[in-house]
């Protein structure tokens, strides 16, 4: 089969596509025919050195898939082949997504959301779980609730938006004046311009910062929370302020959910939920999908098109 592999830790040019042996599913997993693949900045930020997750060892990239079930392993029951799923399988372990094949555990898949093509529902796995599991599981955002959505036209912002909208939130985020349109679109009730302004200076009583920046724009998050409030920080451990008594700072780090995607696709059949591929590009095309993605002016998600 095809599949795009990193020939030694660097730039987007060392992303390369090999004829590699198709793998075959074990106990409880199950064998995609890869559709389309979605692109994450954890993609780029592996190629690049390998050290985020610490594998000693140059892997096939890629974590975000869509496709249709091939073949299933021993112990599965739920899923046949010709099914459609997606998910993100075995974060942060390896999956090499961007192929024509992959193996997945059952359980890191869900049903694909009847009314999304594959290429919407590769956009989806990794940046809505990333969303789900900040603003659900590790928030809680109640109705009512003001909620910040840094970087809210990115590809975790721009689904965070919705996901608060759903759960009854103000929702407020941060982009630039060229992208306002599309996240009022998305469901926010205010957009502020970080370019031009400040947040912490015209923002007071947030409940919720999701914070997908890191660095100052956590730190400079916690002047706008109320007594009660919860920061919740993307991009490392390191990037998790001291907080002030009365207030929660933490890092989430996504991991593989069968019921947060099954959450995700009924956001979707409802109408609450669209994820935005703004950059579609060919397999073939995964090191130029790099490149744009580390330029971090894209708007929603990358994808690959795989079959």
């Amino acid at each position: 089969m095809r599949a795009v592999v990193v020939e030694r830790w660097g730039g987007p040019e060392n992303l390369v596509e090999r004829d590699v042996e198709r793998p075959g599913p074990g106990l409880n997993e199950v064998l995609v025919r890869v559709h389309a693949a979605g692109v994450n900045p954890v993609d780029w930020k592996t190629r690049a050195s390998g050290a985020l997750i610490g594998w000693d060892a140059v892997p096939a990239v890629g974590w975000d898939v869509s496709g249709t079930v091939e073949a299933v392993g021993p112990g599965v029951g739920h899923l046949r082949p010709g099914d459609e799923v997606f998910g993100m399988p075995f974060f942060p372990r390896q999956a090499g997504a961007y192929a024509e094949y992959v193996v997945a555990p059952a359980r890191h898949l869900a049903p694909k959301p009847a009314s999304l093509t594959h290429v919407e529902a590769a956009a989806l796995p990794l940046a809505g779980l990333t969303a789900w599991q900040a603003l659900v599981d590790a928030a809680d955002v109640r109705p009512g609730e003001r909620v910040l959505v840094h970087a809210a036209a990115g590809g975790v912002g721009h689904l965070a938006v919705q996901i608060a909208k759903a759960r009854g939130a103000y929702v407020i985020g941060t982009a630039s004046a060229a992208k306002h349109a599309l996240v009022r679109e998305l469901g926010a009730d205010e957009v502020i311009d970080y370019r031009e302004v400040r947040f912490e200076d015209v923002l007071r009583d947030v409940d919720v910062v999701l914070d997908g920046i890191g660095g100052e724009t956590a730190e400079r998050s916690l002047k706008v929370l109320r007594p009660g409030g919860r920061l919740i920080t993307l991009p490392g451990p390191d990037d998790v302020p001291a907080a002030p008594a009365g207030v929660r700072a933490v890092w989430v780090l996504v991991e593989p959910d069968h019921l947060g995607l099954r959450e995700l696709a009924a956001l979707v059949e409802r109408g609450e939920l669209r994820p935005v591929a703004d950059t579609v590009l060919p397999l073939a095309e995964a090191a130029k999908a790099h490149a744009i993605g580390e330029e971090g002016r894209t708007t929603g998600k990358i994808v690959l098109t795989v079959s």
